[in-house]
């Protein structure tokens, strides 16, 4: 009976054990490279952000000077809108471009409970689908169907440069525009409202409804270069901005030196609730957000320094993640790369556990094995506490750059551009290609 309990016990322990160990490894489970794909023209072209779709596929939103090759649309080497839409399968269901004869960008997009997208971006055009342009750069955001046919499109701006680089659907399905306003050339706008003292931008927030009209306007910053590049939403429907400072004054109350991670974070009114400097006494600058079950946040960019809130640096500039609560308290803080120059632009939480971020990489040491050649697209998996599970380099001889990654089918979809036509990169069809890479 006593050897019967004690097998029965081990076999329960090592039951358990390789459960466990099943668990780790499909844990850390590296993802593998299924297809890298390029798209463009002859001339400069990129995608900037990727979303999964309803559908089961995703849409890849960028910009394109070209007007040859992958885009059939265009009549002029101007930068466009771009958008491209692909199935479940990986293929490529339609391609779209918008804008005017000037410099249009598309930095982000989402999709509506109907099925149909808003993108935003900043455009300089004031003619074919861009209708009223005040100057310069303005917010301009663009409707479309599933089929990526124009619904409406509209301009917030004044006669500077007004630039959007994230838009965000809330929990009370308005929509959130996110980007930086030329306090200088705004008539006046802008937090400070010191016009003639002011040497760059605000954070500028609109609030808009689904059929783009504008709910309410908001701005943060100080007198000098203020960047907004992120929204999260907290679960009581406040938001938490994420960007860079190099100011101090006004509503930044703490800069650490030059450019710091700045965080703001207001309610769903677009009233200030509290801000928040993060970095050292060199560059460093935030770039994405990502929300943590807990209601927490990760906060990821490129910070140069080493000193105040960086307990460490390995070389030029290091991925840099922080780890903030709710009100804003610092939880951790850890840096990835090499002793040269690495920098986040992307983190998303994953199925499997931890976290995904992508951006680019120079380095072949320290926290990076490879280096195809130049810079390169890096991706990195972290676990909840931030610790490095894996590390990939991809690209070939030239520059890559990765601006933003999706899940997708138990692996991930990475976009950027690519100047390579070596290596892991098959094709180049001009200056930059719009890259995709599907990891699975």
């Amino acid at each position: 009976m006593k050897n019967s309990i004690i097998y029965i016990i081990l076999v329960f322990v090592a039951s358990s054990c390789s459960k466990e160990s099943v668990y780790q490894n499909t844990y850390n489970k590296t993802l593998q490279i299924e297809t890298i794909k390029t798209f463009g023209g002859s001339k400069n072209d990129a995608f900037l952000s990727v979303k999964s779709t309803f559908d089961g596929g995703y849409i890849a939103v960028g910009h394109s000077q070209s007007s040859d090759f992958d885009i059939k649309e265009k009549t002029n080497d101007s930068y466009d809108y771009w958008v491209l839409k692909f199935d479940n399968s990986n293929n490529l269901v339609w391609n779209k471009t918008f804008g005017g004869s000037n410099d249009d960008r598309a930095r982000d997009i989402i999709e509506l409970n109907d099925g149909s997208f808003i993108i935003s971006g900043f455009s300089r055009s004031n003619d074919v689908d861009v209708t009223n342009n005040e100057g310069n750069y303005d917010f301009w955001v663009v409707k479309i169907d599933e089929n990526g046919n124009l619904i409406w499109e509209k301009n917030f701006g004044f006669s500077g440069s007004d630039q959007a680089f994230v838009i965000k659907q809330v929990s009370d399905n308005s929509i959130l525009l996110g980007g930086s306003l030329d306090v200088t050339a705004s008539g006046g706008q802008g937090n400070s409202k010191v016009a003639n003292k002011h040497a760059g931008g605000d954070y500028w927030l609109i609030k808009i409804d689904i059929n783009g009209n504008k709910l309410w306007s908001k701005y943060y910053g100080g007198l000098f270069t203020d960047t907004l590049l992120d929204i999260a939403e907290t679960d009581n429907g406040n938001y938490i901005l994420t960007g860079f400072s190099d100011s101090a004054d006004t509503n930044i109350s703490n800069n650490l030196g030059t450019y710091d991670y700045w965080v703001v974070k207001v309610d769903n009114s677009g009233t200030l609730l509290w801000e928040k400097n993060f970095g050292g006494s060199e560059i460093d600058e935030a770039y994405a957000i990502s929300k943590t079950p807990e209601d927490a946040f990760l906060i990821v960019g490129n910070s140069r320094s080493l000193d105040k809130d960086i307990s460490k640096n390995n070389g030029s500039s290091d991925i840099w993640v922080i780890k903030i609560d709710v009100d804003g308290k610092l939880l951790w803080e850890k840096n990835f790369g090499g002793s040269s120059f690495e920098g986040a632009k992307k983190i998303i939480p994953f199925s499997n556990g931890g976290f995904l971020i992508v951006g680019s990489s120079r380095s072949a040491d320290t926290d990076v094995t490879e280096n195809k050649g130049n810079k390169d697209v890096w991706v990195i998996k972290i676990n909840n506490e931030g610790t490095l599970e894996w590390q990939k380099s991809i690209g070939g001889s030239e520059l890559e750059e990765a601006n933003s990654i999706v899940e997708f089918q138990n692996g991930a979809i990475i976009v950027g551009e690519s100047w390579s036509s070596d290596q892991e990169i098959n094709v180049n069809k001009g200056f930059s290609d719009a890259l995709l890479i599907k990891l699975k």
